[in-house]
């Protein structure tokens, strides 16, 4: 309970922008009864005065409620996934059919290839301008065509 009136020069209480703290203030101004502007004792900032800020306590009601956990499934590796899909579509290939690569030539998708230093590859698809993705048995590489 305040039994003496707040003027100027006096020290109260308020929440410091600077510090980011409630601290003691030097009253700077005041209009009427009201103060309004104070000076951090701590850091000499000189703001408006905010009186000092209480910390909520969030009852059970407020509380969010917890999702029930649940262990998180790990990603598959791309790499093995474009490994699975050689392994299925390796018998289906005909040795023959394979055209070797050319960059200056244009591919289909599902053609077969035959690359100087990747080996056999599968098209998969044409990224235009002037590209294509292949599946070899390394994994996808992304190969020059016309």
């Amino acid at each position: 309970m305040r039994i003496t009136k707040l003027s100027a020069g006096n020290i109260i209480e308020a929440s410091c922008t600077r510090c980011r703290a409630t601290l003691n203030h030097t009253i700077v101004a005041m209009v009427g009864e009201k103060v309004v502007r104070v000076e951090c004792n701590t850091c000499h900032g000189v703001h408006n005065y905010r009186g000092p800020v209480e910390k909520k306590e969030k009852t059970s009601s407020q509380a969010a409620p917890k999702k029930p956990s649940v262990p998180r499934q790990p990603k598959k590796d791309p790499g093995i996934s474009e490994m699975e899909e050689w392994e299925a579509l390796k018998p289906t290939f005909d040795l023959t059919q394979a055209t070797p690569y050319d960059m200056d030539r244009k591919y289909r998708a599902n053609e077969l290839i035959n690359h100087s230093t990747f080996g056999l590859g599968i098209v998969k698809t044409n990224i235009p301008p002037k590209k294509m993705e292949v599946l070899f048995e390394l994994g996808k590489k992304l190969l020059r065509c016309q």
